[in-house]
């Protein structure tokens, strides 16, 4: 599942939330889901990180 199923599946959890409620499996998925888009948001920033390089102005 790629990340953008990840959240179309977040965003169907989250309107059948406000229309009728989830069930127990439902609350356990979301919670899943939700997880595994964080995870994927701390490793894109890592990468975007760890990619900057530094300029000491005294090396110039």
């Amino acid at each position: 599942m790629d990340i953008d199923s990840v959240v179309e599946r977040i965003n169907e959890l989250a309107r059948k939330q406000k229309e009728s409620g989830l069930t127990e499996e439902e609350i356990e998925e979301r919670a899943k889901l939700r997880e595994r888009y964080l995870q994927n948001v701390r490793r894109n920033f890592r990468q975007q990180l760890d990619s900057i390089e530094w300029v000491d102005e005294e090396k110039k």
